[in-house]
């Protein structure tokens, strides 16, 4: 039987999901016992994050023109981004971080591996088995905003506004999936899926998504 873009996605988040574990960070805000000062540091190096993968969105749209599902997957995400930095303004202010802290803040080489290794995808990768990966890290990145959404507001005292970055991303867009599999079907029926090589890109994402996390627990 043939596989469906159902199966490859599922197969796909199923089997690179990350181990219990292996994120340090994200379990010390969960329970409250992680500085304020790691928040701080989420919020500086997110500015750097978002700004590199909109671009990296727009690019993969760009390199998916003439397959409107590819391109239907991608552009919504650039967008989601601008959102995002929108939103990355009051989680700043409650840190106490300023725009000329933010302007000068110089990023973490652990917390830029993941939107560096996105450029790269961006580039060189077959937009449709990116669109695999990402599935797959944006399931672990939803989760990651989900329970800091709850966590900062039981623990640091946010507020709705300062959460809203982490909202944004803890509740996905109800079309997102959808857009997942259309653009996968049309990868599997144009022959452009290689299933081997989307798993090694969700692979190395999911690893610098738990790099980003763990090098934040040193900061």
């Amino acid at each position: 039987m043939a596989r469906t873009a159902q199966d490859v996605l599922a197969d796909a988040v199923r089997e690179l999901a990350p181990d219990t574990g292996a994120n340090r960070l994200v379990p010390l805000i969960a329970d409250g016992s992680a500085p304020r000062s790691v928040i701080a540091a989420f919020a500086l190096e997110q500015h750097h994050v978002i700004a590199s993968d909109r671009t990296s969105y727009r690019h993969l749209a760009e390199r998916s023109a003439g397959r409107p599902a590819v391109e239907a997957f991608f552009a919504p995400l650039a967008r989601d981004e601008t959102a995002a930095l929108e939103l990355l303004g009051p989680l700043a202010a409650a840190c106490g971080l300023d725009e000329r802290t933010v302007r000068a803040y110089e990023p973490t080489p652990g917390c830029q591996a993941y939107p560096a290794y996105t450029s790269w995808l961006a580039l060189q990768a077959e937009p449709v088995d990116v669109v695999v990966a990402l599935t797959v890290n944006f399931a672990t990145w939803s989760g990651y905003c989900a329970v800091l959404g709850r966590a900062l507001r039981a623990h640091y005292g946010f507020d709705d506004s300062a959460c809203g970055f982490f909202d944004l991303f803890a509740r996905p867009a109800p079309d997102a999936a959808d857009a997942a599999l259309a653009g996968v079907a049309a990868g599997l029926a144009d022959g452009l899926l290689t299933e081997g090589l989307a798993h090694r890109y969700g692979r190395l994402l999911q690893s610098y998504e738990t790099m980003f996390w763990n090098a934040l627990a040193e900061t």
